[in-house]
């Protein structure tokens, strides 16, 4: 097989050959070294081989985290397939689509079940006891159709080659100390069907010959328990995971499964939504440990910054970019009049327009190839990718997320930014949780209007929560409506959804429903 070097596959075979007898993955029961997890991955490309599938043709792969996983996937790659990794909580029109839209010629999954969209189903990996097929594997081919939420409202499919994703590994390896070392065991709870698990995960422990252990699903008991035994080192993780193992601690009325759990960690990171202060301090001053906070996007395979990059340790920072990558502040169109003085973050009275707030481009050899089938929005002729994003500068350099543009709310010329209204509404005592978005408003051309979650046993009024509001921001800041909700929408990787709220009507422009609840939402 003639396979190139920066392949995932690769990697996996590279790692075998160095170091055959080293753990590779603990999942379960299962333990396999790289010389076993290497076999396993030859018998899984010829199996693919075997069914009749030919290079480029797409694998779609709907398993939980585990051995089957990687072996599919790495598998697929191997025998020059195109992966395409499937959320295990998809319906089934939302699977549909996926194989649909990306012309998939396989589906593997957990169990048997007929065709889906015309797509023939393999339970768990394919294998066959005969050699993998030769391919030639084109460094800048489609290896990964990650499918990411697009501004078209349907799931795209962002094409990511092995070049990609290679060059994100070497970009955070570059970081002292690197995130992953050949001798750590690293935590692997992040789903392998999102890139952030994928690459910034599994692809660092393949670069580097290190140690996954892997659990299924996301059990923060378990996953504590897991990490005493096994001696974790590592651990990519996201804020909700943090804010989990906190509150066993809490129920347990003791901070002893944390300590013992980050006992033997050395590097632990935050990445997919913003950490929260007091988890960020919680996680130090109660796990004794310092959780490095990132920023990343699935066009960028992930990772584009981190405070470890930078090694100034700071809560609501996403310190700088990573070896590799560039960064610019650009004004957006909405901003491009004058600007208020409250209009963003403090600017430490530096008049340099890159200090932001504005929205972060970036540009490196880790960017996506553009969207699936033909490449469309991709990286612009220079090499620059709008993320979408805004974000300032302090006076260190660091990066700080202000909010998404396409979440930013425009009042009469004057930027809102959704969080900065957030976190003066979860303030108050009788909020649990918000969500700030923007509705038409004739007079003002958009107003803010605020989606808020009560406290179990708390009550508050629409009007004391502007009042509140008030008495921290700017008039124009202020949320003209407010409604009330059981819980909100949320991503998988823990972000409130605002997309979700506007698909629920929430974003319609009168006001007459201020202050009643919306109901059916919870789970969403």
């Amino acid at each position: 097989m003639t396979e190139a070097g920066s392949s995932l596959s690769a990697l996996v075979r590279a790692s075998a050959s160095r170091r055959p007898d080293a753990p590779a993955l603990v999942a379960g029961d299962a333990r396999l070294t790289w010389a076993e997890l290497d076999a396993a991955v030859d018998r899984a490309a010829a199996g693919y081989a075997e069914r009749g599938l030919a290079p480029g043709e797409r694998v779609a792969v709907q398993l939980p985290n585990g051995v089957d996983w990687l072996l599919a996937a790495v598998g697929a790659l191997r025998a020059g397939l195109v992966v395409v990794p499937v959320n295990t909580a998809y319906t089934d029109p939302e699977l549909e689509y996926v194989l649909t839209d990306s012309g998939s010629s396989l589906l593997v999954t957990a169990d048997e079940r007929a065709p889906v969209a015309g797509v023939p189903v393999c339970v768990g990996p394919p294998a066959a006891g005969g050699p993998p097929p030769e391919v030639e594997v084109d460094p800048a081919a489609p290896a990964v159709l990650c499918y990411t939420s697009g501004t078209t409202g349907r799931p795209r499919g962002a094409i990511l080659s092995s070049a990609a994703l290679r060059a994100n590994q070497e970009q955070c390896l570059a970081m002292t100390p690197p995130p992953v070392q050949q001798d750590d065991r690293v935590l692997l709870v992040l789903p392998l069907f999102h890139v952030y698990g994928l690459n910034a995960g599994f692809g660092l422990v393949a670069a580097t010959g290190a140690c996954a252990v892997l659990e299924a699903a996301f059990d923060p008991r378990e996953s504590l328990r897991l990490m005493a035994q096994e001696e974790v080192s590592a651990v990519p993780g996201a804020p909700p995971m943090y804010q989990a193992w906190l509150a066993v601690a809490d129920a347990e009325g003791s901070d002893a499964p944390l300590r013992r759990a980050f006992a033997a960690v050395r590097v632990a990171s935050s990445g997919a939504a913003p950490l929260p202060e007091e988890t960020w301090t919680a996680m130090r001053d109660r796990a004794a440990v310092t959780v490095w906070e990132g920023y990343g996007l699935t066009e960028a395979g992930p990772v584009v910054a981190s405070t470890l990059a930078g090694g100034r340790l700071k809560p609501n920072c996403i310190g700088v970019p990573l070896p590799g990558v560039e960064v610019e502040l650009r004004d957006t169109a909405a901003s491009a009049g004058e600007r208020d003085e409250e209009s963003g973050p403090p600017r430490d009275g530096d008049d340099d327009t890159d200090l932001g707030p504005g929205e972060m481009w970036i540009r490196g050899a880790n960017l996506f190839s553009g969207y699936w089938p033909d490449g469309a929005d991709g990286p612009d002729a220079e090499g620059w990718l709008a993320t979408g994003d805004l974000a300032y500068r302090d006076s260190d350099g660091d990066l700080h997320l202000a909010d998404r543009r396409s979440d930013l709310v425009l009042v009469s010329g004057f930027n809102v930014y959704p969080a900065e209204v957030e976190r003066v509404l979860e303030a108050h005592p009788a909020v649990k949780e918000s969500a700030v978005i923007g509705v038409p408003d004739q007079r003002t051309g958009a107003a803010v209007r605020a989606v808020v979650v009560l406290e179990e046993g708390e009550h508050a009024t629409a009007e004391e929560l502007r009042e509140h509001a008030a008495a921290s921001l700017a008039r124009y800041k202020v949320p003209t409506s407010v409604s009330f909700l059981p819980a909100l929408p949320h991503s998988l990787t823990g972000k409130v959804s605002r997309a979700r709220l506007r698909e629920l009507g929430l974003t319609r422009a009168s006001a007459d429903d201020d202050g009643t609840e919306v109901r059916g939402v919870a789970g969403a």
